[in-house]
């Protein structure tokens, strides 16, 4: 499923997470930790496949898989609840 969401939406997301999540998503998936962490940091990985257009609010990101996303999200929203 593609996904478009501005980059600060995205390190909002990361920011919200608890210490050691990346290595959770990680495990979880299973994928490497290093995958997980250029993911937030807008770096094209392994298999993360998103394209940054530049913009306002640190421009657009397109996300062709929102795995690691979802998995964020949920881990996210676990932790502030």
């Amino acid at each position: 499923m593609m996904k478009t969401i501005t980059f600060n939406e995205l390190r909002k997301v990361k920011d919200s997470l608890p210490s050691g999540s990346m290595d959770a998503i990680a495990q979880e998936l299973g994928i490497d930790a290093e995958e997980v962490r250029s993911y937030f940091g807008g770096k094209k990985a392994n298999g993360a496949g998103f394209h940054i257009e530049p913009g306002p609010d640190g421009g657009l990101v397109m996300l062709d898989d929102t795995k690691i996303l979802e998995v964020a999200l949920r881990i996210a929203w676990e932790n502030n609840k």
